[in-house]
């Protein structure tokens, strides 16, 4: 029940959208996959589902080649795309039902029971999609997503634009999914990668930039150290610091000024000294771990600040 990709690629005229990725998923383990907008994330899903070809490599999906195979690979696979494409004029039992017919499931009654008890539908199944709030949208998608119980379910960015309620119920539907299935989550959110995710591979310009345990990823900044500051004073100049030894990276987020540097150098005094010098005054000094954030910033290239 696993997801192998093998050097998989795919190229539009002379853009490498995908380039030379491989990595695995195994069942009872929720993937992360992460990357900035335009890294490769959702054409990788798609050749994953069988929607394009890739132009190199291949993947399989619980044994079947996605070249050779793809309906036998459709059949394994639950997709709920990034835009959830549902009818909207349609009742939610209407489109559950019809959704059934197209993977002609046995028992069909039964099964529509057990998903819409599965994804908490039960009071909104009589209700047109269309009226639905975001959160039961997202719902009936998972719902469509497993109706024919896949091995492996492809979620892109299942939980954007869901308020804080939201997202609590729809993460913990994909956690008990995730306990049987194989599932490869994507999304901008860091705090619902780290909540939901075992696992999490990141990929940058198309390419592999990190495949890792969530435990271990902090390891991809090893040797780093960072230091928060916040000052009474708006707009503090970074150049100040500038000179500091061991110091290679500030950068300003949310009124706080965060300093990277070698492992080893407590660059504590220093920034306190210099703040000394200029007559600021220092609200906060604190030094921390890198984050999901920190770690997804550095290996995708993006300023804090951005």
């Amino acid at each position: 029940m696993s997801v192998i990709l093998k050097d998989i690629s795919k190229h539009f005229g002379n853009q490498k959208a995908v380039n030379n990725l491989s990595f695995e998923a195994r069942p009872g383990q929720i993937l992360g996959f992460l990357g900035p907008n335009g890294a490769g994330k959702t054409t990788t899903m798609k050749m994953i589902c069988c929607y394009i070809e890739p132009t190199e490599g291949t993947a399989e999906i619980n044994g079947f080649d996605i070249r050779t195979s793809p309906l036998a690979v459709r059949k394994q696979i639950g997709y709920l795309a990034e835009h959830n494409p549902l009818y909207e004029e349609m009742y939610v039992k209407e489109f559950l039902q019809f959704v059934a017919s197209i993977h002609r499931i046995d028992s069909r009654v039964s099964r529509i029971n057990d998903v819409i008890d599965i994804t908490g539908l039960g009071h909104e199944q009589n209700k047109i999609i269309g009226t639905l709030s975001k959160g039961y949208r997202q719902r009936v998608g998972l719902a469509q997503a497993i109706m024919h119980d896949p091995e492996v379910l492809i979620l892109d960015e299942p939980t954007s634009g869901l308020d804080m309620n939201q997202l609590v119920d729809i993460r913990k539907l994909i956690k008990e999914l995730g306990r049987e299935k194989t599932v490869i989550f994507s999304s901008h959110i860091m705090q619902e990668v780290e909540a939901l995710c075992d696992r999490v591979v990141i990929i940058n310009n198309g390419s592999l930039v990190a495949n890792e345990s969530i435990q271990n990823l902090s390891k991809v900044l090893s040797g780093r150290q960072i230091v928060s500051a916040q000052f009474l004073e708006k707009n503090v100049s970074t150049v100040i610091f500038e000179n500091m030894a061991g110091l290679t990276e500030i950068n300003i987020k949310d009124d706080k000024m965060f300093f990277t540097a070698n492992s080893g150098m407590d660059i504590r005094q220093d920034i306190f000294r210099i703040v000394v010098e200029h007559g600021l005054t220092l609200i906060e000094l604190k030094q921390g771990e890198a984050t999901m954030e920190d770690i997804f910033r550095k290996l995708t290239k993006i300023p804090v600040d951005a």
